[in-house]
């Protein structure tokens, strides 16, 4: 319904940031990483996803398309809902949670508030089995552009981590070409990646 909002800072709270468009007050539950994006009384542009339930009807901002990609994927897995994406997007970037999901590190999920062992385990699990579909489909639509992941290939760890983040496999190749892959460590490789996502 709402694609993003665009407009003033007019308040700013804990998970919370109220973005004034033409006198109407925005209320966006967000995370950590967005809320140190913003000032109060400056100008910002918040991509958003609407949460409606029978009782709820809430509205989640995010200062990157990664942010919500990453929102929009955790709260697909059973058993995690907006508070509990909020809190792992809150202790960990777009670019570290997509590795986590890889390498299959629980301590990096767990290290948010709220989140314990059993549902660090299922966001993995789930996560990587849609990982492992979307890469088969990626391999038939596009002749095999996104890897195979194999451990110590940092270029198909980077592109299926990219994929997690909810990246198309023409984005990423694109993203990844002239990236130094033998010189820089994997999350360097991501990072340069999604920064050319973003331009």
């Amino acid at each position: 319904m709402f694609y993003y909002v665009n407009g003033t800072v007019a308040e700013t709270g804990p998970n919370l940031a109220v973005i004034d468009c033409g006198g109407v007050g925005y209320a966006c539950a967000t995370t950590n990483y967005t809320l140190s994006q913003l000032k109060k009384g400056e100008r910002a542009k918040l991509y958003t996803y609407l949460y409606v339930r029978e009782d709820i009807f809430e509205l989640y901002g995010f200062s990157s398309q990664a942010e919500l990609n990453s929102f929009k994927m955790l709260i697909g897995v059973s058993g995690v809902g907006p508070k509990a994406a909020l809190a792992v997007l809150s202790s960990t970037s777009p670019q570290n949670l997509a590795l986590s999901i890889v390498t299959g590190d629980e301590k990096a999920l767990t290290a948010a508030p709220g989140i314990g062992k059993k549902i660090a385990q299922r966001i993995i699990l789930e996560l990587k089995d849609k990982l492992a579909k979307d890469q088969s489909s990626f391999s038939a639509q596009s002749g095999g552009a996104i890897p195979v992941v194999l451990p110590g290939d940092k270029g198909g760890e980077a592109a299926a981590a990219l994929a997690v983040l909810g990246y198309g496999s023409q984005e990423i190749g694109l993203a990844l070409k002239g990236i130094d892959m033998d010189a820089l460590p994997l999350e360097e490789i991501i990072r340069q990646a999604l920064k050319k996502m973003v331009r």
